[in-house]
């Protein structure tokens, strides 16, 4: 009797989980940081990094691919780019946290049911307020690149050079912009300043330079990124 009360209440109370919380969020977050800290550590922090993926029932709508899941499994991937580049342990020593600031994606060729591919990660480079990623979904069928995404990290409580040089024990030089990601950093200034504008606040006087800084401090975003473990 004891034993049938304990798992009922074991399954209410996952019950209450599944209603109240992404609990398979969670759990691939979890299984994303467990694998990638079992993994050979990449030395280069800004290599690429690839993990494999494959569509599956919960992530298709009209047989493709449901758009919002593209984020999603950008989500995972980074978790494991920042645990196995040592990110997350720089966060972790230097009291930082990362928090997503912006997202852009282009869809270019849906990813069909049960079609694998690979996404790969990278740091391309970074300002004093926050890195700057590409993340492309190439399908294992064929090598075309079906989407890729540009992510702005924000780094709350350090900057990107501390965390850096945490990692390399020297000062890193950030490499050029690409011409495509530096149409998007302006993109992002040109859009604070006027968001700003419309609700009031001081709009500073010199625009985002080449480095793409506002003198916003995006201090908000979507995702809080952080290892505790």
């Amino acid at each position: 009797m004891e034993t049938t009360e304990l798992c009922l209440g074991f399954l209410g109370v996952l019950l209450l989980l599944f209603c109240c919380l992404d609990v398979w969020y969670f759990l691939r977050v979890v299984s994303a940081v467990v694998v990638a800290w079992f993994q050979k550590p990449v030395w280069d922090v800004l290599g690429e990094q690839s993990v494999s993926g494959r569509v599956l029932l919960h992530d298709i709508d009209l047989g493709h691919m449901n758009n919002a899941r593209y984020l999603r499994e950008c989500d995972f991937a980074r978790f494991s780019l920042y645990t196995r580049n040592g990110v997350f342990k720089a966060c972790r020593n230097l009291r930082a946290a990362l928090v997503v600031g912006a997202t852009t994606i282009r869809l270019r060729r849906a990813l069909h049911l049960g079609e694998a591919f690979e996404l790969r990660s990278r740091i391309v480079l970074w300002d004093e307020k926050a890195f700057y990623l590409e993340q492309r979904f190439v399908s294992s069928r064929d090598g075309l690149v079906a989407a890729v995404m540009f992510c702005k990290q924000n780094v709350i409580g350090s900057s990107p050079d501390k965390i850096l040089q945490y990692l390399c024990k020297r000062k890193v030089e950030c490499p050029d912009y690409p011409e495509d990601l530096q149409h998007w950093v302006n993109f992002i200034s040109a859009s604070s300043l006027a968001l700003r504008a419309q609700c009031g606040l001081k709009v500073p006087n010199t625009a985002e330079g080449s480095q793409g800084t506002t003198g916003e401090k995006d201090n908000t975003g979507e995702h809080l990124e952080q290892k505790d473990k």
